[in-house]
């Protein structure tokens, strides 16, 4: 296996492969060198004297600023590097040719799944019954409502599940409206074949409040139960979650287009090799969905920062260029209004895992998009309406990011990590290393290891792999996520508590 490795013919950096012993000599192409001191995993090194206030380079792109002059062979990051960003800034919108880049249809990947067509034409890959909280307060009633129908949960129902959330009441204005957009979009989410809404009676997001952001319902798939009107709350429960499990049950496998999917796209615990294995495979897999006329959805805005002219660049026409726009403005914006840096990223972890400014977090997570054209923006919480690659409002903090995917229309959400995370979505979270150790450490987490990239996997091989993987969960295969039993839940709060 190779040390090192030089992604871009223009970077001024290379990968550390494995860790590099101060003195060793390298040969990268027709450049030799030697490290002039130890270099961790995963992290750069320079290939050349970059002089202070220099672009360094990787990716093909500036991820950053040198803060002294770095001599070739020396380490790279955040002790002689520093971001290059600016705050809120304009943009131009430069269209590239899609001719150039559209996706190869593979025949030989599967074009169906075994899913659950829904009354109102909606397609599913679970037969699971939800209990969606309206306020928290009601979360431990919830939980014990799905203890005890889980005790005789018939063959045909895939899970009973109860999420619970701190919010619901004492919220104001844009927080209160976003835990109802959430809320609402997994009350719709065909994931779940039947749901109980279970609200209190006294709070600010009431039930009735609810039926509104809800729209037209299905009584027989979604029933409301609040708590405080009845005499016994844990009976009438268990007998309104028999009534889903049985309208539940008429519901079969058949096979579906995988046109129908909605695949959500997220990174989290990112380290030096997730833009180089896990990410671009997700990438390969995302354009290969969307030629079979699949959607596949890529949030948190913040960690498109610094790679978000590119994104701009695929939007299919000026009206998505300036959502998209809107989409990075805003978020910055957010910041600002709350006096806190736009650049405080990436996280300490991604730090040790060798990414060393939001540039290089950035031009690295954005890989998970691939090279499709942007069909759509989405607000948070607003469901998908078109297919394509869509681009999502919302932050980059994983259960709030991966939940926003989920409500609006993911089926799935494919997760990426260096250093691995246990949660679970909504709905089913394939978590995909960036390298091997991390997959042979971490058996009960991990689903894939894209890190076979480095011992010579080939991107086409591995990103098909992946591709069968999503098949057989949405046909039914349960991930670990699922085994372990972790399903979360989190909405993006902005402003007050009473």
């Amino acid at each position: 296996m190779q040390k090192a490795l030089k992604i871009q013919d223009n970077d001024n950096v290379a990968v550390a492969l494995q860790a590099i012993e101060k003195g060793t000599e390298l040969t990268l192409g027709q450049l030799t060198l030697q490290v002039t001191e130890e270099i961790p995993m995963g992290h750069k090194f320079a290939l050349r004297d970059i002089q202070a206030g220099e672009d360094i380079i990787k990716y093909g792109y500036s991820i950053g600023i040198a803060t002294e002059t770095i001599k070739v062979g020396a380490w790279v990051h955040t002790h002689n590097t520093k971001t290059g960003l600016g705050d809120i800034l304009e943009y131009t919108y430069n269209p590239i040719d899609f001719n150039e880049v559209k996706g190869e249809v593979k025949s030989s990947l599967p074009e169906y799944f075994n899913g659950f067509r829904r009354e109102d034409g909606k397609v599913g890959i679970r037969n699971e019954i939800w209990i969606i909280p309206t306020v928290g307060c009601v979360n431990d009633i919830a939980k014990a409502m799905e203890r005890k129908a889980r005790e005789n949960m018939p063959k045909g129902i895939d899970e009973i599940i109860a999420f619970g959330h701190p919010y619901g009441c004492s919220q104001l204005g844009d927080d209160q409206l976003n835990t109802q957009k959430i809320l609402a979009g997994l009350i719709n989410h065909p994931n779940a074949a039947g749901v109980l809404v279970l609200g209190l009676g006294c709070e600010n997001n009431s039930i009735d409040e609810m039926k509104k952001v809800i729209g037209d319902y299905n009584p027989n798939r979604v029933k409301f139960l609040i708590c405080q009107d009845a005499e016994d709350e844990m009976e009438q429960g268990q007998q309104i979650l028999q009534e889903l499990v049985e309208y539940g049950l008429k519901f079969k496998r058949e096979q579906i287009p995988v046109s129908e999917l909605i695949i959500g796209l997220k990174c989290g615990g990112s380290d030096g090799f997730s833009g180089i294995t896990a990410n671009p495979t997700v990438g390969a897999f995302s354009d290969k969905l969307i030629a079979k006329g699949g959607t596949t959805i890529l949030t948190e805005v913040p960690e498109m920062f610094g790679a978000e002219q590119i994104l701009m660049n695929r939007c299919v026409n000026e009206d998505l260029f300036h959502k998209t726009v809107s989409l990075i403005n805003d978020f910055k914006q957010y910041y600002m209004d709350y006096n806190q840096p736009i650049y405080e990223n990436p996280s300490p972890g991604n730090k040790k895992g060798g990414i060393t400014t939001l540039e290089d977090k950035s031009l690295g997570c954005t890989q998970k998009s691939g090279l499709s054209p942007v069909t759509g923006v989405l607000q948070y919480g607003e469901p998908v309406s078109s297919k394509g690659l869509q681009l999502l409002s919302g932050p980059g903090n994983d259960l709030v990011a991966a939940t926003a995917l989920a409500a609006s229309g993911a089926h799935i959400v494919l997760f990426t990590t260096g250093r691995g995370t246990p949660f679970g979505a909504p709905v089913p979270t394939i978590k995909i290393s960036s390298n091997t150790p991390l997959a042979e450490k971490k058996k009960g987490w991990i689903d894939f290891d894209a890190g076979r990239m480095l011992a010579g996997v080939s991107l086409d091989q591995i990103s098909d792999e992946l591709y069968q993987l999503v098949i057989d969960t949405a046909s039914g295969f349960k991930i670990k996520a699922e085994e372990n039993g972790y399903h979360d839940l989190a909405i993006f709060k902005q402003g007050v508590t009473l």
